[in-house]
């Protein structure tokens, strides 16, 4: 089907962007090909891991959990990269 090619390259780009975002948080991430799917971790809490990965909904293209709920707009980049350190970051303000 060729309708599937580009959906595959807007989510691989989506993602690209995202993982770029979370390593300037300090974040562990690796860019899983098959399907497009982000591993994220923060190297200082290990043990919590997440993947992401992005898909399109009516309303546009979305960031979402594993489980399957929404983080956020791919348009909301940085909000979406701040939610999901404050998930899996073990740093805390005291």
């Amino acid at each position: 089907m060729m309708a599937a090619e580009p959906r595959e390259h807007t989510r691989t780009y989506f993602l690209g962007k995202l993982a770029r975002e979370l390593e300037l948080r300090g974040m562990s991430v690796t860019l899983r090909q098959s399907p497009p799917s982000l591993r994220v971790n923060d190297p200082d809490a290990a043990l919590f891991n997440e993947t992401v990965d992005c898909v399109p909904l009516p309303a546009g293209w979305f960031y979402r959990w594993s489980w399957g709920d929404v983080v956020g707009r791919v348009e909301d980049l940085s909000a979406v990269a701040d939610r999901i350190v404050r998930v899996l970051g073990s740093r805390s303000d005291g």
